[in-house]
């Protein structure tokens, strides 16, 4: 077993502190790999606060990693030591059920196993994530990564870069038609920039006009302050697609409203509590009310080197491990433009 130095939270009360704790040495499949970055997400927050239910502690929180091929299994094929690799949400699956065959390993019938906050499947050890030194991983779920951008602003691509390409993929979004995008924060403004790059009409519908320079700054053609209730009237049956990325408690009745006949509002923001939705909002017109996860790994390389080859990086504010606690509590105020992203060299 390998040491590691990381933080963790030991409680849904504690804060995130110093932590030891042991890896697996690399298996003939895996790839060890000394962390540089790792992107903090929203999600970490409630899951470290037990939010969701079900949190496993204690808890070392992070699946937006990236860094640099330290050791390889025997039968590894696609790295050698010193290469770049990342790691986003998964870390396994079952591999054998009709989803995972199909590169569907975020929706794995019989469980994945996500970075952190999960067991792995043999062991049924507690599985650790990046706010820590090193990971080993099996093979097939590390990433290849582009050197031409810094790495910290790719981080974020493993988590917010692909749970807003993949419902942009999936439901065909691209030229003539028109989406919203539903917050612009971690999630959003890779929204904006992705959505844009597929060459739709890209909308940010905020409560916050001060967001509106940096909404156009990203790409978007539109901004709708939603608290405008005069302006929103006029919005009504616009969109073709609402991308909501708002993790808490918000009116789903009012933004369906603005989609057109057939119209698909897509929920990839994940509210801790439940919502009310009227029949009527969605019977008439036709209208759907969706979700999405991730990606698959396939889908997530992919989406990588669509980013690549487009620049598309995320922005983002690089922080000490140590002011981990704080930039959670910003977070939560939404002061951050527009991800946290930890330097791991700062953990001692």
């Amino acid at each position: 077993m390998i040491p590691v130095k990381g933080y963790a939270v030991q409680s849904a009360r504690s804060p995130l502190a110093p932590f030891h704790f042991e890896r697996r040495d690399p298996g003939p499949h895996d790839v060890q790999f000394d962390i540089l970055y790792c992107g903090v997400c929203h999600s970490d927050i409630h899951q470290a606060r037990d939010e969701w239910h079900g949190s496993i502690f204690p808890m070392v929180p992070g699946h937006e990693i990236v860094g640099r091929v330290t050791k390889t299994g025997n039968k590894v094929k696609r790295f050698s030591p010193g290469a770049l690799a990342a790691v986003g949400c998964m870390v396994d699956s079952c591999r054998t059920c009709e989803n995972c065959k199909e590169g569907l390993e975020q929706y794995c019938l019989n469980g994945n196993v996500l970075t952190y906050n999960s067991y792995e499947r043999m062991s049924r050890i507690p599985t650790y994530g990046g706010y820590s030194k090193l990971i080993v991983v099996d093979e097939d779920f590390v990433l290849r990564i582009s050197d031409r951008f810094s790495l910290e602003a790719v981080a974020p691509l493993l988590c917010a870069g692909i749970t807003t390409y993949s419902p942009l993929r999936h439901w065909k979004v691209g030229k003539g038609d028109k989406i919203g995008i539903l917050g612009l924060g971690g999630l959003g403004h890779m929204a904006v920039k992705i959505a844009a790059s597929f060459g739709a009409e890209v909308t940010i519908l905020s409560r916050s006009q001060k967001k509106e320079a940096d909404a156009k700054r990203l790409g978007a053609h539109n901004f709708i302050l939603t608290t405008n209730s005069d302006r929103i009237k006029t919005m009504k049956g616009y969109f073709n697609f609402i991308l909501d990325t708002v993790s808490a408690e918000h009116d789903y009745n009012m933004y369906l409203r603005l989609l057109k006949t057939n119209g698909v509002h897509i929920c990839v923001g994940a509210p801790p509590n439940p919502s009310e939705i009227a029949a009527f909002n969605l019977i008439e017109g036709r209208k759907s009310l969706a979700g999405s996860l991730i990606g698959g790994i396939r889908e997530t390389q992919e989406m990588l080197d669509h980013c690549s080859e487009h620049n598309i990086v995320s922005d983002v504010e690089v922080i000490n491990i140590s002011y981990i606690n704080k930039a959670y509590e910003r977070m939560l105020k939404g002061d951050v433009r527009y991800r946290f992203v930890i330097d791991m060299a700062s953990l001692k």
